[in-house]
């Protein structure tokens, strides 16, 4: 039997931006009003463009005067952390029926941190019915949406630091693995980065940190030129191998490079993973993250306005957020335009 779903590309027109909010209970209780004022900031720029579904154990009080609070939609629900694009939904269009909502296993990037209440958030979002589609559960497959871009067309872009870490699907080969996504997303094509790293990453090489596909057969992706950056020969190498990529008809990708961040170091010393990568696609413009560094910001804009033209590109300082190693895409998931269901909530 023909499959006729497909995994859709982040600039296929969406509904639902989702938002999982910080609270006290979370890693972010030291500087939560920081974290907070960044959040209110990207639910702004969210909100007066697209539908906000907001996942929380309660209302925030930092949204109490939102001034877009009629395109809010709240689903209470216990929470360990705020990383929606690793603990939401994947969402596969089906051609002739409602959408697919897969939920995958979360379990805080190979066991690092406690994911038990993260990992039962889509099951739910989906009982509050907010949500149009068939729940279709995929728990016995560890997977984060941080970790894998699509095209739309049947490509799926990824990393095997990621996929073929410890502690998520260790006992499959890449070969299983491949195998396991192709089928299960309906795919023509698996490109595989082996190189790349960001110091302070927690997630084993996220592609969304590091290499993002974009509309009309682009790449945009991080790139070194500092020889004394500890990056150089790892970024240099994911550079290499993007260069031998080809799409479905058999053409190089057009590769645009974004800057990287003049290295930024938590109150330990630590680097933390700075990167301009981590951008949420939207449907007329594109959120990404800023660190106060006047000259790359601007280049990193500069870069996305070419990849995305005619989309509004804004960013919003993410320094709070960095602090718990991960940024402004880290923190969104989008859903397809068909998933919203018109319900008051």
């Amino acid at each position: 039997m023909e499959k006729t779903y497909y995994l859709p590309a982040e600039w296929h027109p969406q509904s639902y931006i989702q938002l999982t909010w910080p609270h006290a209970d979370t890693d972010w209780a030291y500087m939560l009003d920081e974290v907070e004022d960044c959040f209110v900031c990207l639910a702004t720029e969210i909100a007066k463009r697209q539908p906000l579904l907001l996942v929380a154990p309660e209302f925030p009080k930092a949204l109490a005067d939102f001034p877009y609070r009629d395109r809010i939609t709240f689903v209470e629900c216990s929470t360990n952390d705020t990383w929606a694009r690793d603990h939401g939904f994947i969402t596969l269009l089906e051609r002739h029926t409602d959408p697919l909502l897969l939920d995958f296993c979360f379990n805080g990037w190979g066991m690092k941190f406690a994911a038990c209440k993260d990992n039962l958030i889509n099951s739910r979002v989906f009982k509050s019915g907010v949500l149009n589609g068939d729940y279709i559960n995929c728990r016995d497959f560890v997977l984060e949406g941080g970790s894998i871009e699509s095209d739309g067309k049947g490509t799926l872009l990824t990393t095997s630091p990621c996929l073929l870490a410890p502690n998520r699907n260790d006992t499959r080969s890449r070969k299983d693995i491949e195998a396991y996504l192709t089928d299960r997303f309906n795919l023509r094509q698996v490109l595989w980065l082996d190189y790349g790293y960001l110091a302070g990453d927690d997630t084993d090489s996220h592609v969304d940190t590091l290499a993002r596909l974009c509309p009309d057969h682009t790449i945009t992706y991080v790139q070194c030129l500092d020889k004394d950056d500890e990056h150089y020969g790892a970024l240099r190498s994911m550079e290499d191998q993007l260069k031998t990529f080809r799409t479905l008809e058999g053409d190089p990708y057009r590769l645009l490079p974004l800057p990287m961040p003049e290295a930024i170091y938590d109150e330990d010393g630590q680097r933390l993973p700075a990167t301009y990568a981590n951008f949420l696609i939207m449907n007329e413009a594109v959120l990404y993250p800023t660190y106060a560094q006047p000259a790359n910001d601007a280049r990193a804009a500069q870069v996305l306005a070419e990849a995305f033209p005619g989309r509004e590109i804004v960013g919003v300082d993410c320094r709070a957020l960095i602090q718990q190693h991960g940024s402004l895409h880290c923190v969104t998931m989008q859903y397809p335009e068909s998933v919203k269901n018109d319900i008051e909530s």
